[in-house]
């Protein structure tokens, strides 16, 4: 048996680096998966401390995993691993059971599951974090008490500060579809081999004489038997197996008014993405919660003002309200257009309100976080051809 937990223990602890790591290096983006569960939980007060709870998590993990290989103090810890996995086993049986969290986040951007294959992982997980707790008692450390401890600490604090280093720069290792080099017109194209949703439109038929309430799909409607009636307003499309989607399928510019930008054009998106000439896109996907900061404010305002002398396209994106817009340009100062777009596809595109992106002809080739907001000369030295 003891082999058995010190078998379970070096598959574990790597696990949980690896997953703790990977939302470690955009505590951000998992943090807005957070999000979802407090509306699915109805408790949006603790979105107010999402990004915290977000970097504890990934410290929390990171840590444990540190401490499973170390073995240290196991008669604590496997504990406090078994009952995190407890805790995690339910969120994602909620989450595929009532069809609510379409990721569960677990490996960030790296890797995408069901909601039914994240709970398969934390059922493996659930036997193996078991084991581990069962036979705590027999797990040798790897190191004396202090070393140990010394090591267990670095774990946490390391892991602490990757993970605020990344939330006030950018992710490290960018994983998002939108990354540096990334072609968005391409990205938004389904591979040659895609394959389509299939899907199934179901119907609800009350029976006039006993009120009983049936459901069929198109191929079973009781259409001859005149004692059923269609409920109005039933019809709903079941999506059996979701088909191929392209790796970026919300990216789409609107104006003010949801407008197409360029009538020539199918897509009004195209307008910025084919301009030959560098370009610009300022990112907040919502401008109050959006970092208002007077320095950094100058900074956007003369940027864009050195942009319009080389007749550079420069534009805020964002999914605010023309309100709040008309409120944001007023206060400060601004003078560039701002054009909607999907709040999630934003969050996703860059984890900083605002953010800056230099594109040429739909291509990323550079973005930054506010904290590290540029010169319009420094970005034209490095990167202007």
């Amino acid at each position: 048996m003891k082999t058995i937990a010190n078998i379970c223990r070096f598959i574990v602890g790597p696990l949980f680096i690896f997953s703790g790591w990977i939302k470690a290096n955009d505590p951000l983006g998992f943090s807005y998966k957070l999000d979802e569960y407090f509306d699915v939980f109805h408790t949006p007060i603790f979105k107010e401390i999402s990004v915290f709870l977000a970097t504890s998590i990934c410290v929390f993990e990171i840590g444990l995993g540190v401490v499973v290989i170390v073995g240290y103090r196991m008669k604590l810890f496997s504990w406090l691993l078994f009952l995190l996995i407890v805790f995690f086993s339910f969120l994602t049986f909620y989450s595929a059971w009532f069809d609510v969290v379409k990721d569960c986040g677990c490996f960030g951007d790296f890797m995408h599951l069901t909601p039914w294959n994240s709970f398969s992982k934390d059922v493996a997980l659930f036997f193996l974090t078991g084991a581990i707790l069962l036979q705590r008692n027999k797990i040798k450390p790897m190191f004396t008490e202090k070393p140990g401890m010394m090591i267990t600490v670095a774990g946490f604090v390391i892991s602490a500060a990757y993970s605020i280093y990344c939330i006030r720069h950018l992710p490290v290792v960018d994983l998002r579809p939108y990354k540096i080099g990334t072609n968005l017109l391409d990205a938004m194209k389904l591979p040659p081999n895609a394959v389509k949703d299939s899907s199934v439109v179901t119907y609800q038929y009350k029976n006039l004489k006993t009120g009983e309430v049936k459901m069929y799909d198109s191929k079973s409607i009781p259409w001859q038997d005149s004692t059923w009636d269609l409920v109005k307003g039933s019809q709903k499309v079941k999506v059996i197996r979701e088909g191929t989607k392209p790796a970026i399928h919300d990216f789409a510019l609107t104006d003010m008014l949801g407008g197409d930008v360029n009538d020539h054009d199918s897509l009004y998106t195209h307008a910025f993405l084919t301009d030959p000439k560098y370009s610009f896109f300022l990112i907040s996907y919502n401008l109050t919660k959006s970092d208002k900061d007077k320095e950094l404010m100058k900074k956007i305002n003369d940027f864009y003002d050195a942009t319009r002398k080389d007749s550079l396209s420069f534009i805020g994106l964002t999914a605010t309200g023309p309100k709040d817009i008309d409120a944001y340009k007023h206060e400060n100062n601004a003078l560039y257009d701002f054009y909607n777009c999907d709040e999630t596809a934003l969050k996703t595109f860059i984890r900083s309100a605002p953010g800056l992106v230099l594109l040429k002809q739909g291509t990323v080739l550079a973005m930054w976080h506010h904290n590290d907001f540029p010169t319009y000369a420094e970005v034209k030295a490095k990167y202007f051809k």
